[in-house]
């Protein structure tokens, strides 16, 4: 009889520490996505960005565009091999806005269409991280 009663507690002991488990899986999870998912401050923003040069540059319909963004990146490594990468953005950008018409810059879904296509083409290239958004700080049309 105290055989029994031992497998009974073992088995108690056994699913009280699987629940345990499950339940700290769960928290530790909710806490990291929490974490993750934590705004920003304008300071950490600016340390992970980077400014493009102004460009200038035709669009598809016969208008031309000046034009800058913000990069903002997902950590220091990233910043700086978008630093680093500096020619081939500006590449990126003149390919991508040269595809485009002046109606594209007037809206503002075609503004967002514009930063998330860019960002996009970032990624493609971006090894060491990912960009996390493009900022349209200055824009011309004519």
């Amino acid at each position: 009889m105290t055989n029994n009663k031992l497998i009974q507690l073992m088995l108690i002991i056994l699913i009280i520490i699987t629940l345990s488990g499950v339940v700290a899986y769960f928290v530790i999870i909710n806490v990291t996505k929490d974490i993750h998912n934590k705004e920003q401050s304008i300071e950490e923003i600016l340390k992970l960005s980077i400014d493009t040069e102004e460009l200038t540059t035709n669009l598809n319909d016969g208008s031309y565009l000046i034009i800058q963004f913000k990069i903002q990146a997902d950590s220091k490594d990233a910043k700086a091999e978008l630093e680093k990468r500096d020619f081939q953005i500006n590449n990126i950008l003149i390919q991508e806005l040269a595809a485009m018409s002046e109606e594209q810059f007037t809206s503002k879904e075609g503004l967002l269409e514009v930063e998330e296509t860019i960002k996009k083409r970032l990624n493609e290239i971006v090894q060491a991280g990912t960009v996390q958004k493009v900022y349209i700080t200055k824009r011309l049309v004519q």
